[in-house]
């Protein structure tokens, strides 16, 4: 018996109005862009940014203190995040003068030896410069899409929507990353640049079936749903079993190693995905439903 059958999908298009199609995904859009405008007024950027992109030290420590007495001990320095890596801690500072550095330093060989300690530093001009080619990567990738869809569809409100649905997905993505603290690292980044290969191709295999097939849109709209449905629940399965291994098996496997870069990729997915569920098969169908279909009705009935 399939998960995802004409019954089910028949329910669907009963339960929720047309204009509620188009509507809901638009609120929790302008939602997470509220999200995006309280985090940039709160610390100056719309996502927390990562040492990466930030500048700063990291520094690993072989203890066994908890992430609280940590905060607690470093409160005096700028502390950026501290996070459990395997048996030890990471903790992440943002630039500070030389003098603070050898200060921080001093402090550390002090209250847990110098061989208990490793520490990498990035420099503030390259985590800067390091935004920029990351905001041209998600320009780039952006224009290329819209350049696709435009050759593909040539029609207006199609490729407009396809478009504004990856931006959508991209944008709940990272609100949600602000709602769980999550930081913007190049894991996270890659993981936001997946998401526009995946909304492209849901968005695809929906438009294309509308527009370029002949016959009954709505039958068309419905197989697109039954494909693109599986193929999304199918992946998120599969990220649900990612983030389990990489954040909760080393709690009952001592061999085990949570892995934090891993786990936040799959969280940004899993959110990306729901979003893209939403604006593939709320947003875009309801778009087509009203403004596409009438228009090639008539033209296949004048014909």
């Amino acid at each position: 018996m399939d998960l995802i059958d004409d019954a089910h999908i028949d329910a669907y298009f009963e339960k929720f109005t047309l204009r509620q199609t188009i509507m809901i995904p638009l609120v929790v859009f302008a939602v997470s862009l509220l999200i995006l405008a309280g985090t940039t007024l709160s610390i100056g950027a719309p996502v927390k940014l990562g040492m990466e992109f930030l500048g700063g030290s990291a520094i690993t420590i072989d203890t066994g203190d908890s992430i609280e007495s940590l905060q607690q001990a470093f409160s005096d320095y700028p502390l950026h995040s501290v996070r459990e890596h395997g048996n030890r801690r990471l903790l992440q500072f943002e630039p500070m003068s030389q003098e603070e550095q050898s200060e921080l330093v001093n402090f550390m060989v002090e209250n847990y030896g110098a061989e208990k300690i490793e520490m990498r530093q990035v420099g503030e001009v390259f985590g800067k410069s390091q935004q920029i080619r990351a905001l041209q990567a998600l320009v780039i990738a952006f224009v290329l899409m819209a350049g696709v869809v435009f050759l593909i569809f040539r029609k207006i409100i199609p490729a407009i929507t396809v478009i504004f649905a990856g931006f959508a997905d991209i944008i709940f993505a990272t609100a949600m990353m602000n709602v769980f603290g999550l930081t913007l690292t190049f894991g996270t980044l890659a993981a936001l640049l997946m998401l526009i290969g995946y909304a492209v191709d849901t968005n695809l295999l929906l438009t294309n079936r509308v527009l370029k097939r002949r016959g009954d849109p709505m039958r068309h709209i419905k197989g697109a749903m039954k494909t693109g449905l599986m193929m999304t629940s199918t992946t998120l399965a599969a990220l649900l079993v990612l983030f389990v291994i990489s954040t909760v098996s080393y709690l009952a496997v001592s061999n085990f190693t949570r892995i934090d870069i891993v786990r936040d990729i799959a969280v940004v997915l899993i959110f990306g995905l729901l979003a893209d569920m939403m604006n593939t098969w709320m947003l875009n169908t309801g778009m087509l439903r009203r403004y596409v279909i009438p228009t090639l009705s008539g033209r296949r009935r004048s014909s």
